[in-house]
């Protein structure tokens, strides 16, 4: 069996190259995972890798389930979901932007729960139904006619396995770099400003995008 045809996947390789390039690109979940590293290292990092993954694949199942077209049909839940995720998101914004932040670790870097940690990435991920919608719209385009349902859950397992591998990384580079930038009170603050306004910026552009 060759690479264009792998585990009943039209085109394997282009197949594994889009979904890489899919998790490249800086979204909601990418920056719950590196403020839980920077914030509480490795552990709470690794927390918010798996509720992000958990609700990717929540988005996952819903989508071969056939939620999404349900989405698509209902206008008025395609639309509340969007104004609950971009609310969620502006609000978590606002509370980085809001954080008061002074020279000490402690008082700058809260410990919190890998749990709560898990919470916050997994409740990210689930505010985004964009992600339902890129799901069903993914997996068709990498069907060979008549495939077995047992290729989409490879596809599925896939998605999971590629999104592991990446933002582990993320979370072993992210832990470097807040380790260099303990001696930098500016630094780390600026570092959480920015991350305030990407959620900010990603919460006005969830609530905007599919008017």
């Amino acid at each position: 069996m060759n690479m264009t045809s792998l585990f009943g996947i039209q085109d394997y390789a282009s197949f594994v190259a889009a979904i890489l390039i899919f998790q490249m690109v800086p979204g909601p979940g990418t920056i719950a995972i590196l403020n839980a590293t920077a914030r509480n290292g490795v552990r709470a990092g690794a927390a918010a890798v798996l509720g992000t993954l958990c609700g990717d694949f929540v988005y996952m199942v819903a989508a071969v389930a056939g939620l999404a077209a349900i989405l698509q049909a209902n206008a008025f839940v395609f639309q509340a979901l969007q104004w609950f995720g971009a609310g969620y998101l502006v609000w978590m914004g606002v509370g980085l932007l809001r954080r008061r932040m002074s020279g000490s670790i402690d008082v700058d870097v809260p410990q919190r729960s890998a749990a709560s940690h898990f919470r916050q990435a997994f409740a990210v991920s689930l505010t985004n139904p964009k992600v339902i919608l890129f799901f069903v719209s993914f997996f068709p385009l990498f069907l060979r006619p008549g495939a077995a349902a047992a290729t989409l859950g490879m596809m599925m397992l896939h998605v999971t396995v590629l999104s592991l591998l990446y933002q582990g990384l993320l979370v072993v580079v992210g832990n470097r770099v807040a380790g260099a930038l303990r001696g930098y009170p500016s630094a780390r603050r600026l570092a959480t400003r920015i991350a305030g306004v990407a959620l900010i910026g990603f919460g006005i552009r969830l609530a905007t995008g599919n008017r």
